[in-house]
């Protein structure tokens, strides 16, 4: 079940890469960027500030949500220049879950690095252009889209929610988010998602060792185990796309197991969807 035994104070942005048959994943307080094949070895790169999320420009290059950029990274060498600043004046925050959309822009959520309330937005870089989508949220987390990509769904992990929302044929919201899954009763707390080829949203759930997948209208269907308590953000990769990985992460434990912090794998019994590529400008 282990596919990756370092042990992050804060893994977090699994990302599978289809043309390189790799997870990519982050440390986020260490500052680091892991990638790994199935059976390979283990590469990490340092960057230049905080990482917490990619996104697919082509088979060498990703778009990385660093804490006060987007910058354009290449896997080849590590180097990575700026795009364009990412709340850069603002020393609060930093940033958090975000993926790419099914139009060619790159949500990123951020965050209050103490996890300030309200402190973070969800923002989408499109074409060179990076917009404010949202305000006020504490914990963004969960950004995924529908396979047909008319939907985009986000979390804020502060209030147990996860929304959905309509996306015009260009990517950007119709309308108002609308509750998808209200975890609050539950006391479970949604962080990193991603969604299938079927239309499955699968939830990692912070402090409950489990990612659980939720049907096209937000009702349980089953949830995948792990050993390690601090479940934060699943992706769905492998050869046929029916592997689920999960990052884990040991931040904030008086006595961590020897498997917080660890990245996982185990079957999904459903196939995912490839991820999209981001237009870099």
């Amino acid at each position: 079940m282990i596919f990756d035994d370092t042990p992050c104070t804060l893994g977090e942005g699994a990302l599978w890469h289809p043309d390189r048959q790799s997870l990519i994943w982050f440390d986020i307080l260490n500052a680091r960027l892991f990638e790994r094949p199935l059976d390979g070895a283990r590469r990490s790169f340092d960057l230049p500030g905080m990482g917490s999320a990619a996104g697919i420009v082509d088979a060498d290059r990703l778009i990385v949500a660093t804490e006060t950029a987007l910058r354009l990274l290449d896997l080849r060498d590590g180097r990575s220049e700026v795009l364009v600043p990412l709340e850069a004046d603002n020393p609060v925050t930093r940033s958090n879950d975000g993926r790419a959309d099914p139009q060619g822009g790159f949500w990123i959520g951020t965050m209050g690095r103490a996890a300030e309330p309200r402190a973070g937005s969800i923002w989408r870089y499109h074409r060179g252009e990076l917009r404010r989508l949202f305000a006020d949220i504490t914990i963004t987390n969960a950004i995924c889209f529908s396979p047909e990509g008319d939907l985009a769904h986000f979390a804020d992990t502060d209030r147990a929610t996860i929304w959905q929302l309509r996306l015009d044929r260009d990517g950007w919201p119709l309308g108002d988010p609308q509750v998808f899954v209200d975890l609050a009763a539950e006391g479970l707390n949604p962080d990193g998602a991603v969604i299938d080829a079927e239309g499955g949203l699968w939830s990692a759930q912070w402090g409950a060792g489990r990612v659980a997948r939720y049907d096209r209208q937000g009702r349980f269907d089953r949830a995948v185990a792990f050993p390690a308590a601090q479940i934060s953000c699943p992706s769905l990769g492998g050869a046929g796309l029916d592997q689920l990985f999960a990052t884990s992460a040991r931040q904030d434990m008086d006595d961590p197991g020897p498997m917080d912090g660890c990245t996982f794998r185990a079957p999904a019994g459903v196939r995912g969807q490839a991820e999209h590529r981001v237009l870099p400008g």
